[in-house]
């Protein structure tokens, strides 16, 4: 039997003002919509939004997929912290909620939810008829397990504890008593010690695979136990990752979206060398670039692979570690450093130089226009001589930066980019580029580096887990109790024009002291060899394999 429908939830009326007063645009309300469990075609049908109309291309039965991707070791889950780790485990390992490409969620392990009017109460209601590859039912007793995982904050590397705050005892570190309850085998629900309208795009992000109650918390791939319709084979670090199509596991999704229509996936990690994968695709070695970067994009495009792009909110981000441990002093402590740092680089320089000019300038506030409750504070300023006076001011001027990235390709030369900005105000930087292995392992400790950050639906989501006192991604060393409480109040509001006044402030504050240097947004691009149907770039790197086949 169905169940009920309930009635829509109160913030949809507004987030349809929104839209129709242009504060919105359909992405952003889109994904806000999904979020409070509308379907995609309810939430265009409430809108007056013509549909997504496209032309279904046959996808035959089989085949392998090779995937240019780096390789990365695996661990817990919940700590996983590259996009990459969660592709690797995606075909066997799946998730409460999926967020599509475009900007949307869409029940997978879970039917449908319910939130109340306050975000204080998720009804979790789970798909029935799941299994696990080792015959085990799913049901709401696995959703307890995992939420109450992930709200251990002892646990080393687990950001979503920073997700599920509202449903933790920060005196025990776990799950606070009464916040999950089992309704019944195919019903959790989630009571929250405070509004949070992020929970649903929390369920989505990468570190929140589902694992089975036997899962230890070591290497995924040894464990197997999983919904997916795949099942793991080998994985060696830098160097590949095979799924094979598990034919002894009635997979659910097959009678809910179709396929699985591969048999095989292997990743292969051809390193961070772009010229490296445009011969591997010369020789028809891969079918499928995990991205496409920079002067590349036209190479794959003259070798006549398809390519395909997305707007979104990934980026790079400069940052000094203010809790940073360096012998004599720590100059992005102090404010004025900082500050100083921001104003000597000219956020368009690094995107034309570092990324092809393939994006938007950004303002130094790591919250994208593409997202709902954006507040435009205008460019943010470019001032050397001022940054100089500033430095000096600070005694600072004889210090010796060492700024960090990653040995590939737009990452490397947008840190020329600030690096060469630096100088040319007349403060002392030296380059150093990181190998991809050691750099991943280390990117949380580095005193002053860049660093990628995914595409996220809502901003308050990215400030939650980059910028809260003591979040386990909080790279900078910031921590600001006006912040916290500032974002705590975002975090309540459906009402997108009501938290844009709060963002207003939370943005101001990031560039006030100066906590970053963020250039700008990024356009995702990918190519593949044209065979292949459902594998455009997604705006937060996610590769969806029961979803990608070959064309009939």
């Amino acid at each position: 039997m169905p169940r009920p429908v309930p009635p829509h939830h109160p913030g949809l009326a507004t987030l349809c003002d929104d839209l129709c007063a242009g504060r919105m645009g359909r992405r952003a309300f889109l994904g806000h919509a999904t979020a409070l469990g509308l379907g995609a075609g309810a939430a265009l049908s409430l809108a007056g939004l013509p549909g997504s109309a496209h032309a279904e291309t046959a996808i035959a039965q089989g085949g392998t997929l090779r995937i240019q991707q780096n390789v990365k070791p695996l661990g817990d889950p919940r700590s996983f912290d590259w996009s990459e780790m969660g592709n690797q485990v995606r075909g066997f390992l799946e998730y409460l909620v999926e967020y599509r490409r475009d900007g949307t969620f869409r029940g997978m392990l879970l039917e449908g939810w319910d939130v109340s009017a306050d975000a204080t109460r998720y009804v979790l209601h789970l798909r029935p008829g799941v299994r696990w590859n080792n015959g085990d039912a799913f049901t709401a007793a696995d959703v307890a397990h995992n939420i109450a995982r992930w709200c251990d904050s002892t646990a080393p590397g687990n950001s979503m504890a920073s997700r599920f705050s509202a449903l933790i005892d920060f005196a025990t570190g776990q799950v606070r008593e009464g916040a999950i309850e089992i309704t019944d085998p195919l019903t959790v629900t989630l009571r929250l010690d405070r509004p949070d309208i992020t929970l649903i795009a929390g369920m989505s992000d990468y570190p929140s695979a589902i694992v089975h109650q036997s899962y230890d918390g070591g290497d995924p791939f040894a464990h197997g136990i999983g919904t997916g319709p795949f099942r793991p084979v080998s994985l060696r670090v830098g160097e590949h990752c095979v799924l094979e199509r598990n034919r002894d596991h009635n997979w659910w999704g097959t009678e809910v979206f179709g396929g699985p229509w591969l048999d095989r996936v292997e990743f292969i990690d051809l390193g961070t060398n772009p010229t490296t994968w445009l011969a591997a695709a010369e020789a028809d070695e891969i079918d499928l670039l995990y991205e496409s970067v920079g002067a590349f994009i036209p190479a794959m495009d003259a070798i006549g692979w398809t390519a395909t792009r997305v707007e979104s909110a990934a980026t790079i981000v400069f940052r000094g570690a203010q809790n940073a441990r360096i012998v004599g002093t720590n100059p992005y402590a102090r404010r004025g450093v900082r500050r100083a740092l921001a104003l000597a680089v000219d956020n368009a320089i690094c995107l034309e130089l570092g990324h092809e000019g393939r994006g938007t300038v950004a303002n130094n506030d790591h919250v994208s226009p593409l997202q709902p409750a954006h507040a435009d504070l205008g460019p943010v300023p470019y001032d050397p001589a001022e940054a100089r006076r500033l430095v000096a001011e600070a005694g600072l001027m004889g210090y010796k930066h060492e700024l960090v990235t990653l040995d590939d390709e737009w990452q490397r030369y947008s840190g020329d980019a600030v690096a060469a900005q630096l100088r040319d105000a007349g403060l002392r930087v030296e380059r150093r580029i990181v190998p991809g292995a050691s750099f991943w392992a280390n990117w949380r400790k580095y005193p002053f580096s860049g660093t990628q950050w995914n595409h996220r639906p809502l901003a308050v989501q990215v400030l939650g887990l980059a910028y809260r006192s003591n979040a386990a991604w909080n790279e900078t060393g910031f921590a600001n109790a006006e912040f916290d409480a500032l974002l705590d109040e975002a975090n309540a509001l459906f009402d997108a024009d009501e938290r844009r006044k709060v963002m207003a402030r939370l943005q101001s504050i990031l560039r006030e002291e100066g906590v970053i240097i963020q250039p700008y947004w990024r356009d995702l691009h990918n190519h593949h060899n044209g065979r292949l149907v459902n594998a455009a770039k997604h705006p937060a790197h996610e590769i969806h394999l029961y979803r990608i086949g070959f064309a009939a």
